[in-house]
């Protein structure tokens, strides 16, 4: 009974003295209700009085039968019906909730101990001065970043100036428009409010029902079970349901990593087709005849040797040009060539499209491998536990839900063991960043600590759209007055710039900063290494191929040593080095003369990289002399050059030594035809 009289003294907001006459109501009710219990017990017996000690064991033999006639009292007192079920409590009664008004009581609404409460929702219209004005409210809330939280320095500070965020300067900007005074206090049991089983509630909405307070300020969803015990105000703020996870990045972009956009595998694939092209097209340059031609078509009327461009140095070098973007001078001329050199410029160009489409991405931004990607990925897997705020409205949203998916999630997180709910958000990140965690928490909470901790991500989009607005006891007189208020905040674009300014200024970049950013050396400094690479084994082979030639030259004066630093100071000193050659050819002589037939070759022709056969700057030589050479680079096997089948009777010639008594220009008539090959003046093979 205590419980009633209570919410009717506050209700009706009266003094003690209104008070008093209920408590008399109730206490006359309850003797009413005795005397005729009694009436009725002493129709069906007689009833006397008895003496009984309390130390005794021994009960009044008719205590049991007038507990049983009370049970069936039914009569209408000072209070209402009176009837009690079969417990003894009271039963089957209402309570009339009355507003004090200028035209004194008036009743706006019923509470009934069977249907539950019922409110008058048209309420007439009150000005700010009536209801609000120089009025302290009670504002129950909870700490909750950046919503409302204490200050760094609490301990020193006294009442509202301890706490700071977003909801308190939220109402200071409604205390100035609405002209009243708030007092914030936090919530007993540290939650927002979840129902009971007894119809009573807890956290901030339980404060509400009781009327401990007059308002709840914080992040409180506006829900529909709520919406029957509690009053809401317009939306502030519009959000939706989130997950939260921990960002597992990739490897970050090393030096290596414009070898990113393509796998181990396809780099392994692209270097055997490399492989396998250049040996196709030594192959088939060699078996077709159309890549076999003359050199020198200007001169017509002598034979001359027909040579092959493929050799086996440029048939590698041809598809790295290609490869590369950068062409050769070497161009087929047969069909088979051309044909395979088509297929592997359509090659290079995929690859190269797809490497360079790719690299960008690869090289700017770090990639996040995230196991999940969705809602429905959460659901169907186990491996990672998640949950929701033990209390909350997001976790009523899943209680409630009739949404499959959603179903399938609370089942889950409800028979979990351990507990996937926790108590607070920050408990909740916590078990995001040590576990393999996901938590479920509205979109503004998820962008506020995804912008203050860089290893938090959300994933998928929104579950629901919801809103937070200011909790009120049912039928409050201030509603009106709060939506007033709150729309003129948001059409002065006032909630806009609070939320800026507690949301803004983490310490983690946007995607458009990851997009801006440029590239530095932990990007591409790998491409760096391997052109010095490539420089350095460039200089080693010059090394190589300078100490090879001088090794096949005659014995010289100068050590190795001496002649590549000469060489070198004539780089150095911008020297014209066909004068080192030509000191170094001078000294070559004084070691071993040459003959006339070594002098007159290293004259008429040189050797190109290509095999061909270039004439040299004097008059073209004697088709006697030059024949002789010829079929001794074919005698030696140069397989590049063969000789065109009208000169095929030159491949006997034979150039017959000097004897003693023999002149050099005698020698060089000495002429005859061998049935085999063999050998002749030196001649060098080209590459």
């Amino acid at each position: 009974m205590s419980c009633c009289v209570i919410v009717i003294c506050l209700s009706v907001c009266v003094g003690a003295c209104v008070c008093l006459q209920l408590s008399s109501a109730l206490l006359f009710d309850a003797v009413h209700a005795v005397v005729a219990a009694v009436q009725e017990l002493n129709r069906s017996q007689s009833v006397g009085a008895t003496q009984l000690s309390c130390k005794s064991s021994k009960i009044w033999e008719h205590g049991t039968s007038l507990m049983n006639y009370l049970r069936m009292v039914e009569l209408d007192g000072l209070t209402g019906h009176i009837e009690f079920n079969s417990k003894g409590q009271r039963s089957n009664y209402a309570l009339q909730i009355m507003q004090n008004s200028r035209d004194g009581l008036r009743q706006i609404g019923q509470w009934h101990s069977e249907q539950g409460l019922s409110m008058e929702r048209k309420l007439p219209s009150l000005n700010v001065t009536d209801t609000l004005f120089n009025t302290t409210l009670i504002i129950t809330t909870i700490l909750e970043n950046p919503y409302v939280m204490l200050r760094t320095n609490h301990q020193e500070l006294e009442g509202n100036e301890r706490y700071e965020g977003f909801c308190v300067d939220m109402l200071k900007e409604l205390a100035d428009i609405l002209k009243f005074k708030f007092r914030i206090r936090l919530v007993g049991d540290g939650v927002y409010g979840v129902s009971g089983t007894n119809g009573t509630w807890t956290g901030m909405v339980g404060e509400l029902m009781t009327r401990k307070a007059d308002l709840a300020v914080a992040g409180l969803t506006i829900t529909a079970e709520r919406e029957k015990v509690i009053d809401f105000s317009k939306p502030f703020m519009t959000l939706g349901i989130s997950i939260m996870y921990r960002v597992h990045l990739g490897r970050r972009p090393g030096y290596f990593s414009f070898l990113d956009p393509f796998s181990p595998g396809v780099w392994l694939f692209m270097l055997l087709a490399y492989l396998a092209v250049s040996c196709v097209l030594f192959l088939v340059a060699r078996l077709t005849p159309y890549e076999w031609y003359n050199p020198h078509p200007c001169l017509k009327g002598r034979c001359s040797l027909l040579i092959n461009q493929y050799s086996l140095g440029n048939s590698f070098w041809f598809p790295v040009g290609g490869f590369m973007q950068q062409g050769s001078t070497i161009a087929p001329r047969a069909l088979s060539t051309r044909c395979v050199s088509g297929v592997w410029w359509a090659f290079t160009l995929i690859i190269i499209s797809s490497y360079t489409a790719n690299l960008a991405a690869f090289l700017t931004v770090q990639r996040m491998d995230v196991p999940i990607e969705s809602v429905d990925d959460l659901a169907d897997q186990t491996a990672i536990e998640y949950g929701t705020m033990h209390g909350g409205s997001t976790m009523t949203f899943f209680q409630n839900s009739r949404y499959q998916t959603y179903q399938r999630m609370w089942n889950f997180m409800y028979s979990k063991q351990p507990s996937v709910f926790v108590k607070s958000t920050e408990e909740g990140i916590a078990r995001v960043l040590n576990s393999n965690y996901a938590y479920l928490l509205e979109s503004t909470m998820n962008e506020y600590y995804r912008q203050r901790n860089c290893n938090l991500t959300q994933i998928g989009g929104l579950l629901d759209t919801k809103g937070y607005g200011i909790g009120m006891p049912l039928g409050s007189v201030y509603r009106d007055e709060f939506d007033l208020a709150i729309l003129k905040l948001q059409e002065d674009n006032r909630l806009e710039i609070l939320k800026r300014k507690w949301w803004d200024g983490g310490k983690c970049p946007k995607e458009e900063d990851h997009r801006a950013k440029g590239l530095g050396m932990e990007n591409i400094g790998g491409i760096f290494v391997v052109l010095v690479c490539g420089l350095l084994v460039a200089i080693f082979m010059a090394v190589l191929e300078f100490v090879w030639m001088l090794r096949q030259m005659p014995g010289t004066e100068l050590s190795v040593c001496e002649e590549m630093l000469r060489e070198l100071q004539g780089i150095v000193l911008c020297r014209d080095s066909l004068q080192l050659r030509r000191r170094r050819g001078a000294s070559m002589l004084r070691a071993r003369p040459l003959t006339l037939d070594e002098r007159r070759a290293r004259a008429a022709a040189a050797s190109l990289s290509n095999g061909k056969l270039c004439a040299g700057t004097g008059l073209p030589e004697p088709l006697s002399h030059r024949l002789p050479q010829e079929a001794t680079l074919v005698a030696r096997g140069c397989s590049h050059i063969r000789i065109c089948p009208e000169c095929r009777r030159f491949q006997g010639l034979h150039m017959r030594p000097p004897g003693p008594g023999t002149s050099p220009a005698h020698s060089e008539e000495s002429i005859e035809r061998m049935g085999s090959s063999s050998t002749g003046p030196p001649a060098s093979c080209g590459p």
